[in-house]
């Protein structure tokens, strides 16, 4: 029994340590976070100031300047 106890005891205080999934911006294939990793760049801002890192396949080609 003790040690049923310190199992579901371990499991949360594991489960408020552990962070979670950071939010999500850029329908869903972006994460918002302070620092972007080398695959990831900024497009856009998150609603909470910080960079909405998006991996570059993901994010709109740029039109030509010679388009209409």
């Amino acid at each position: 029994m003790k040690f049923l106890l310190l199992t579901l005891a371990v499991l949360l205080l594991m489960s408020q340590l552990i962070p979670g999934d950071t939010q999500r911006c850029w329908n869903l294939l972006g994460k918002c976070r302070h620092r972007c990793s080398k695959k990831d760049s900024v497009y856009v801002y998150c609603t909470n100031g910080k960079m909405c890192c998006v991996k570059p396949k993901y994010q709109p080609k740029p039109k030509p300047s010679w388009l209409f």
